[in-house]
């Protein structure tokens, strides 16, 4: 029997929406988080210039790096939803790792120029001007943060965008920052401890190196081929041996690309049937399939029960075997 090849969009999650749906939410929450990061950055940076606080700095300096990585998730989610071509048969979704990692190294600049600053700022103490109004900007970054990440998490759940992810990871430790630099400027001018705003500036580049690493791993997990969580795995079992006439599932294999899930496996079927009745039952697989997952790309190959010759490369057929 010959495979059956069925090609449509969609990340590996259930509930997600087709790949145009998909395109759409991540371009929409890719242009807010772009307006946001600049409103935030225009702001820390005008406030920072007249108080002189380090952890506004940070704070500014983080922003800064969020727009840059904001307008890289702009770009790569309108890339990454390209439909497949000549040269690139399985879609563009790993732009968004490469934008990932991208930002990642952003977000790592970033962390150490910032430490730089505290720690020279511990060295040689100065006093923070405009108090007041230095935490009234915070008061506004964290009302403008918390509307952005609320509506990353819905375009999230609709589209499971790598980019929209690592943005969002960027903007949940803003939260944090922009809260402990609200502590630092009031420690610092109200309770007697000019050193707290570089230290606090100090913690939150030590957070940025760990948002940093959890951007770049999402990444790589993507580009090394990496599985998708056994969760998954489990339920693309579950719905396929539940249509009649699959006696088992094997060799699966399925990674991510971007929103996007390649999903491939074999099926033993009664060996007497006929061409035609085994095409309907690989097509009824893939339909209960994609009510899970609306745009996965699944290739399905059907083996005749207990007839099938070993066939493919054994390297690959091995590790499936342990899972």
């Amino acid at each position: 029997m010959t495979d059956h090849t069925h090609h449509s969009g969609g990340h590996g999650g259930p509930g997600r929406a087709a790949p145009n749906e998909s395109a759409k939410v991540t371009r929409m929450i890719t242009w807010a988080s772009v307006l946001v990061a600049l409103v935030l950055m225009v702001s820390k940076l005008s406030v920072y210039i007249q108080s002189g606080s380090v952890s506004l700095l940070a704070s500014f300096a983080d922003s800064g790096l969020d727009l840059v990585a904001s307008i890289t998730a702009f770009f790569a989610v309108r890339y990454a939803a390209e439909p497949a071509d000549e040269e690139h048969r399985f879609g563009h979704g790993k732009a968004e790792s490469f934008a990932s990692l991208f930002q990642a190294l952003l977000v790592a600049i970033s962390a150490a120029l910032v430490a730089r600053e505290a720690v020279e700022r511990l060295l040689h103490p100065a006093p923070i001007h405009q108090t007041n109004l230095a935490l009234a900007v915070m008061v506004v970054s964290i009302v403008l943060t918390l509307g952005l990440v609320w509506l990353q998490g819905i375009a999230l759940r609709r589209s499971g965008s790598l980019a929209v992810a690592g943005d969002q990871a960027h903007y949940k430790a803003d939260l944090l920052a922009n809260l402990s630099v609200i502590v630092g400027i009031s420690l610092a001018s109200f309770g007697g401890w000019p050193m707290a705003d570089a230290l606090i500036g100090l913690g939150i580049a030590l957070w940025l190196v760990y948002t940093a690493w959890q951007v770049a791993k999402g990444g790589l997990d993507q580009m090394m081929d990496r599985e998708l969580p056994q969760e998954d795995r489990a339920q693309i079992r579950k719905t396929a041996m539940e249509v009649e006439g699959v006696y088992s599932i094997h060799e699966l294999r399925t990674r991510a690309s971007g929103v996007y899930v390649h999903m491939q496996f074999h099926l033993d079927l009664d060996p007497d049937i006929t061409l035609a009745a085994a095409h309907t039952i690989v097509v009824e697989v893939e339909r209960r399939l994609l009510e899970t997952w609306p745009a996965a790309d699944i290739l399905i190959h059907p083996d005749p029960k207990g007839k099938a010759e070993p066939h493919g490369i054994g390297h690959f057929r091995r590790k499936e075997n342990q899972t």
